[in-house]
């Protein structure tokens, strides 16, 4: 992408109002917290002091807003308080130029460094900076600095009281959190009845798995509806896959694709059924129709084998999230929507974040298997083998928390349903978040984790430090007064990435104009006494908060009104703020800019090595799905959930990069946009693969796969050995997976499991293939030669 298109889309995208929901009453409780400081300051201690309490109160409540799971309460104190230890450091030594340069170096470096510990805490870092940078010109004496800090303070605890006292749709973000997960499987279901093997992006999971970490105290006030449902969802997205896929069993076209695609319509409407109710606080309207659709008579007929165990487990699972979203549980009764036909399936609630037993599951062959457990690390005992001739399936219980015992087998007639037998109930371990004491060394270990030449972070917060100096001297040596608004500008703009940091300084000068064109003719047009000011930069608050989520061009005006009004309250004159303001606000995002043009952090160069952590994650994977086929008896099996986050979090890391390295003024160097689009599917489909053969995994007591250990051990050295060759330049080879596939010996009992080996070595070939990038020889006609069409034989990477 060129320069000028680069600097196009970041403009647009810098005064792009976007279109979010409001959430007026969170905008007038932050308003609120900042109008009762502004009154008590104005009440004890005056003008100026009311003005430097009121950035406490008005930061606090900015911390808010941020998209953390952390209690609000703690982030307002924490803003509060951090910005009251930097302004009262800066005003000690402000009177020494060369001293507080110094400390604003190392403020605004240290501040950089925090963007390493989370965007929360890197956001709240940079705004204290910036912020301390007005502040600190407000005192004129030390016991008044030390005045204006205590009230900065008390302006967090007002903020973090109102929380507590004047809660807004609580628990809301942790709800929408894992009401999205539910609806992006809804929305997964629907695409599958057209599209089988339809990709589905897994970060809304991963935002659940987030807010599901709570902290002592929130895990003793959590609704109980947020306890189970989220590992549902995680064991529904294998099984809608592996009922959709034609390669487990049912056909592209025929009766049978029909009833699938009736299942998965049927699934989606449960699913968003539970999302509603989940995000609403609301009992589940599950659609009758939908529920029955699940025990039509003539299903058992239609699908066998595979297809027929995933739509048991389906529906077994839908029950449980129903139930958990807040329906009204069934006991002692069979299982509702278990199909009439020759199998029955046995059931056991999960509500209110106790988990009970739940039955086996069946395996692709003759043999009955359970689902993985999906704990946090932590592998849950499978129950004993299940007889398919005429007896029901099993589900493995699959919480983040304890392993729970497995259910005996139960032995079913024909058509009936066998009562569970009574069992103690454990509470799972709920996923702690660290208080906020015990994160201060984490976040420290981040940042000295990133704090390495080569780090994205550390060039940042090189560059943030050198343009704060840079923007104070210039500032200072103009004959303009204020000089505090270059840099302020500078630290408020910059972030590690280049999108952002342009995109922000195009909305930081259009929405200051804007802001002090409209904040100037107000004042000069009402000549507003301090009283009336301080009542306008509420005001201003206000609509800030209310417009925050739309853009940071309407967040930027609302700003620029409200530090007009807000000095004008303190008793300067616009006319005293607003022309070096917006001079002083375009040399500050100028010199962000030309920061980053000069000593950039350009993501494009990095994509190879981004494939390569995603290739390095994403085979252990495999390899872990793969080795518990080999032997299912074995307690410590592969952790096959821990090497699933951990692929997650590569995927993820790797869609970003490509996201940043999209909106940059750089060619690639050696990995094309085609190149990467290729092996971001061939990784995919990888990872597809192996859920659908993750959907079924073995219970304790079934048939070993002793070629499948083989199997895997090649498949984690050769990846390890692919991610290393891509982070050289060179195409990774899969000789040893090969080696291990052709010693496979075929079996009745590990067919399917053989056949998606097969499929994992199609999909590592199409990897290689879209990393060789060399020019193919020429024929003699001068004409490239053509890829022969049709299957191939495995040892030349067979095509699905």
């Amino acid at each position: 992408m060129s320069w000028r298109r680069a600097l196009k889309d970041t403009a647009r995208s810098g005064i792009a109002v976007e279109k979010k929901r409001l959430e007026p009453l969170i905008a007038v409780r932050g308003a609120a917290g900042l109008a009762i400081v502004i009154a008590l300051s104005l009440w004890l201690f005056g003008p100026a002091a009311a003005a430097s309490s009121a950035f406490g109160a008005f930061q606090a409540a900015i911390a808010t807003f941020q998209r953390s799971w952390r209690p609000r309460p703690e982030l307002a104190i924490a803003s509060g308080t951090s910005l009251a230890v930097s302004t009262f450091l800066g005003y000690l030594t402000i009177s020494k130029e060369p001293l507080f340069l110094a400390l604003l170096v190392v403020w605004t470096f240290a501040a950089g460094m925090s963007w390493a510990a989370g965007p929360t805490i890197g956001l709240i870092a940079s705004s204290n900076v910036a912020i301390m940078l007005v502040t600190v010109t407000l005192p004129t004496s030390v016991a008044q600095a030390a005045g204006h800090a205590a009230m900065m303070i008390v302006g967090g605890l007002v903020q973090a009281a109102l929380i507590v006292l004047f809660p807004v749709r609580r628990w809301g973000a942790h709800r929408d959190a894992l009401a999205d997960a539910l609806a992006a499987e809804a929305d997964y279901a629907r695409r599958l009845r057209h599209d089988p093997v339809a990709s589905f992006d897994p970060q809304p999971l991963m935002e659940a798995r987030n807010a599901a970490a709570v902290t002592p105290r929130q895990a003793r006030r959590r609704p109980a509806e947020l306890h189970g449902a989220r590992g549902i969802a995680e064991r529904i997205r294998p099984v809608l896959a592996s009922l959709a896929d034609p390669a487990m069993g049912v056909p592209a076209e025929g009766h049978a694709r029909d009833r699938v695609r009736e299942l998965l319509a049927s699934a989606a409407a449960l699913l968003d059924a539970a999302a509603h109710a989940i995000r609403h606080g609301e009992p589940v309207a599950a659609p009758p129709a939908a529920l029955a659709t699940f025990r039509t008579p003539d299903t058992g007929s239609i699908l066998t084998g595979a297809p027929y165990r995933a739509m048991t487990r389906l529906n077994t699972l839908l029950q449980d999230v129903v139930e958990t979203a807040g329906g009204t549980p069934q006991e002692d009764t069979p299982r509702e929507g278990a199909p009439s036909g020759a199998r029955g399936t046995a059931h056991s609630a999960e509500n209110d974040g106790r988990s009970t037993p739940r039955p086996a599951s069946t395996d692709l062959g003759a043999r009955g298997t359970a689902h993985s457990a999906e704990n946090d690390g932590r592998s849950t005992p499978r129950p004993a083998p299940t007889d398919l001739g005429a007896r029901g399936t099993a589900h493995s219980a699959e919480n983040d928390g304890p392993s729970t015992p497995g259910r005996a087998p139960t032995h079913l007639g024909a058509r009936g349903t066998a009562r569970p037998a009574p069992t103690t109930r454990t509470r799972p371990t709920t996923r702690t978040r660290p208080t906020f004491l015990a994160l201060i060394p984490k976040a420290l270990k981040a940042m000295r984790g990133e704090l390495h030449r080569g780090s994205p972070i550390t060039r940042h917060a090189t560059r943030v430090s050198a343009v704060a100096a840079t923007g104070y001297i210039l500032g200072t040596w103009l004959p303009l007064g204020h000089g505090y608004w270059a840099p302020l500008t500078s630290v408020m703009v910059m972030r590690p990435d280049f999108s952002q940091t342009y995109s922000r300084a195009v909305a930081r000068l259009a929405g200051t104009v804007i802001g002090v064109a409209v904040a100037t003719g107000v004042v000069q047009a009402a000549t507003p006494g301090t009283l009336q000011s301080g009542t306008l930069a509420v005001a201003s608050a206000a609509l800030m908060y209310l417009l925050m989520r739309t853009g940071q061009f309407a967040t930027q005006a609302c700003i620029a009104a409200y530090v007009v009004f807000l000095l004008g309250m303190g008793g300067e004159e616009w006319t005293q703020t607003v022309p070096e303001r917006v001079l002083l606000t375009l040399m500050g995002g100028l010199l962000a800019m030309l920061a980053y043009a000069v000593y950039p952090a350009w993501e494009t160069p990095r994509l190879r090595t981004r494939l390569a952590d995603w290739l390095a994650a994403q085979g252990p994977y495999v390899a872990a799905v793969f080795g518990s086929y080999a032997d299912p008896s074995v307690r410590d099996a592969p952790d096959v959930r821990g090497a699933l986050l951990t692929a997650r979090t590569a995927r993820a890391a790797w869609h970003a990069a490509v996201a940043r390295a999209t909106a940059e003024p750089v060619r690639h160097r050696g990995l094309s946009r085609t190149a990467a689009d290729d092996a971001e599917d061939a990784l995919a489909q990888l990872g597809r693969v192996a859920m659908l053969l993750e959907a079924h995994l073995p219970e304790r007591g079934a048939t070993p796969v002793p070629p499948a250990a083989r199997f895997a051990d090649a498949l984690r050295e050769s990846t390890h050995k692919g991610a290393k060759a891509i982070r050289e330049r060179r195409v990774p080879t899969w000789d040893a997976v090969r080696e291990a596939l052709d010693a496979w010996e075929t079996e009745d009992t590990d067919k399917v499991v053989r056949n998606t080996a097969t499929l994992v070595l199609d999909t590592l070939t199409e990897l290689s293939e879209a990393l060789d990038t060399a020019v193919p020889p020429m024929t003699l006609d001068g004409t490239a030669p053509e890829k022969p069409d049709g299957p191939r034989d495995p040892k030349d990477s067979a095509t699905r």
